[in-house]
């Protein structure tokens, strides 16, 4: 066993800023001098990134937080950092990924019932693997680590804490009221060994003066003998969002980014169809924070003329991604998407399934296990025919965007780059423009295709790339004036790090390494 100290980061409840406090504090531990590896056991996220497998053989899925969380800590991420990863694809069935590879589609039962032994001893392989190279791991938990239904095969929490061997930060989200009940329900309903390893609270979310808190943190402490050892502000440091909750629920209407004090003329809208089964989110947040753009989550029936605010129609629309293609693909045509979108005049990006829905048909439709159908019609705004397989892509990308005239990227001339997850491979069956080109030979519509205002491409992280995310965003102003770009902000990282300053190291044992 090795000597390094493993840190749960452990949550009273499900979105209360375990992977920003985690993030935060791989980076400051970093920064002290320690080695540091991100961990966490089993995750559920259809916002996942291509990755190195440990084993070094190819590219493996992780969840987006812990991809973060490696670059804060400043080590690369590999699949031993989330070694089992559940995608959802409704109906009470995930994708399970293990190791980084996509294994099975399972339900809750068939998981606990096939797959949980495997699945538990690739985790403590993985963490194993990643203690003996690093000082510290800093393990995120799942959800709330009091579920007692699930306490005999909690994997992320109860099972994490037992076999790593880890003290306990717990971490409590004081926006949504009730944190002093969740703080001392959770450390009641705590196994008696887990609530002797917890080292320390850390409330989230506090917006006003925190002195207003001091009693029921003094009431706490006196109760339960665990300390309080920071209240945080309610900030986002950027860090993506590692799952779906943060989004609008189907049918409701969301927005992200823009800044209420910009006038409607100097405000740009990027409309996003809210996908059943949407995925990848996070290519969506690089847009959302360029000031005066906001990004609208809207609904599949929503009128584009009209989806911008003050009634302004959309300037842009982005098929994102999406877990369930084909499921997805029939719901956006009985909403009549495809004629909204034939009827747009603005410029259309489709990203990974929202480039395949952009085609004129996916052929092999059965493979992904939804139906029956072997062909399903598109959307017919780019002649590009899909054929699904078994296998699935999953690795990083670094393409060429060759500088020529190609809708909302034309003019853009540079390396881009991203990851690519998906099943699938695209063909042309008409004129189309293909923009990028890959060192490995793979070019033409394996990668994207255009046609006037319309480009697809299978590059998740497309608008990560500086060059490529102003080009669309001038290309959705036009000749509309835009308001000044804010000074250059310090990286997510950094900005988790300053978050969790005033959480006292040495009170969870760590001094400078």
């Amino acid at each position: 066993m090795s000597d390094a100290r493993t840190l749960l980061i452990a949550g009273t409840a499900s979105h209360v800023g375990k992977s920003t406090v985690a993030a935060g504090l791989c980076r400051r531990l970093a920064e002290a001098g320690y080695d540091v590896a991100p961990f966490k056991a089993q995750n559920m996220s259809n916002n996942a990134r291509a990755v190195p497998r440990a084993d070094g053989e190819g590219f493996g899925e992780v969840g987006v937080s812990q991809y973060a969380q490696a670059r804060a800590a400043g080590v690369r991420p590999t699949t031993d950092h989330n070694p089992v990863l559940l995608k959802p694809r409704g109906d009470g069935e995930s994708q399970l990924v293990i190791d980084g590879e996509a294994r099975a589609h399972v339900a809750a039962d068939r998981y606990y019932q096939r797959w949980w032994d495997e699945a538990r001893d690739a985790v403590e392989a993985a963490h194993e693997r990643l203690a003996t190279d690093a000082d510290v791991v800093v393990a995120e938990g799942a959800g709330s680590i009091a579920e007692i239904n699930l306490h005999h095969r909690d994997l992320s929490n109860v099972e994490t804490a037992r076999f790593a061997d880890a003290d306990i930060l717990l971490v409590a989200d004081v926006e949504r009221g009730g944190v002093f009940a969740a703080i001392v329900g959770t450390l009641d309903l705590l196994p008696e060994d887990l609530r002797d390893r917890v080292a320390g609270v850390v409330i989230t979310k506090f917006r006003g003066d925190r002195s207003l808190l001091a009693d029921g943190v003094d009431a706490v402490e006196e109760r339960t003998g665990v300390p309080v050892l920071a209240v945080l502000p309610y900030e986002d440091p950027g860090l993506p969002e590692e799952d779906s909750v943060a989004l609008p629920a189907r049918g409701d209407r969301g927005v992200v980014g823009g800044d209420d004090g910009v006038d409607t003329e100097r405000t740009a809208t990027v409309a996003v169809p809210r996908l059943p089964h949407l995925s990848n989110a996070t290519d969506l947040e690089p847009l959302a924070r360029v000031p005066g753009v906001r990004v609208v989550y809207a609904p599949l029936s929503a009128d584009l003329r009209t989806a911008g605010p003050g009634g302004r129609g959309a300037d842009t629309v982005v098929l994102p991604g999406t877990k369930n293609t084909v499921d997805d693909l029939r719901v956006a045509r009985e909403a009549g998407l495809d004629e909204r979108l034939r009827a747009f005049d603005g410029p259309i990006v489709g990203l990974c399934g929202g480039y395949q829905f952009l085609g004129e048909r996916i052929e092999g439709a059965s493979v992904e296990g939804t139906g029956d159908a072997e062909t399903v019609r598109g959307l017919g705004l780019l002649p590009v025919v899909t054929r699904f397989s078994a296998d699935k892509r999953v690795e990083p990308a670094t393409w060429t965007l060759d500088g020529r005239g190609h809708g909302p990227l034309a003019g853009v001339s540079a390396t881009v780059e991203g990851y690519e997850i998906h099943a699938g491979e695209t063909r042309a069956v008409g004129r189309v423009d293909t923009p990028f080109a890959a060192p490995d030979g793979r070019d033409g519509t394996e990668l994207g295709a255009a046609r006037d205002g319309v480009v697809g491409t299978y590059l998740h992280g497309l608008f990560a790339n500086r060059q490529v995310r102003e080009r669309v965003v001038e290309a959705a102003y036009g000749a509309r004036p835009r308001p000044d770009a804010s000074a250059e902000e310090p990286s997510p990282y950094e900005r988790a790090a300053d978050l969790v300053e005033p959480v006292d190291l040495s009170a969870l044992g760590f001094g400078d390494a």
